[in-house]
């Protein structure tokens, strides 16, 4: 598996593992090209595959977005592909971004989550994010609270 920083030529793949995730953010075209900026860390996770043509394609598994609100980082979104799920894409593209947070001398990492999205939540808490709050109603379509989770580096990361 390859780890890379993402390129405006990837955003057509992103949307369409965007699209197969039923707890991703769902951004417009518009939105991820954005994203694209030098304020944001936005991950790929890709094996190579070799099709029946000479040419070697990536196969994109996953990704991460975070935005930098120095001394922070916020996550705003991973999404890993649902063939590629619990094979430790998710905590790979995580770690990458803590280290990379790391670098650039940040206190921690924040973000919040949807209430039910209890695969999520456990994957956080796994990963050595503690609960720090909640905000009522803040998504819609359900309407539903966040949850809020920091990751400080005073700590390892699990």
């Amino acid at each position: 598996m390859n780890i890379r920083k993402a390129t405006l030529d990837d955003v057509p793949s992103m949307i369409e593992l965007d699209r197969q995730s039923a707890t991703s953010s769902h951004w417009t075209e518009a939105q991820y090209r954005s994203l694209l900026s030098p304020e944001r860390l936005v991950l790929l996770a890709s094996s190579e595959v070799v099709p029946d043509a000479p040419s070697v394609k990536e196969n994109l598994l996953g990704f991460i977005v975070a935005l930098q609100i120095a001394p922070e980082w916020e996550l705003e979104n991973i999404v890993v592909s649902p063939a590629a799920l619990r094979k430790g894409i998710g905590k790979r593209l995580l770690q990458a971004l803590l280290d990379a947070a790391r670098k650039t001398n940040s206190q921690a990492v924040f973000l919040e989550v949807r209430e039910s999205n209890q695969g999520a939540r456990s994957f956080y808490e796994k990963s050595g994010f503690a609960q720090t709050g909640r905000r009522k109603s803040y998504y819609s379509n359900p309407l539903e609270d966040a949850v809020l989770y920091r990751w400080v580096f005073t700590k390892p990361f699990s």
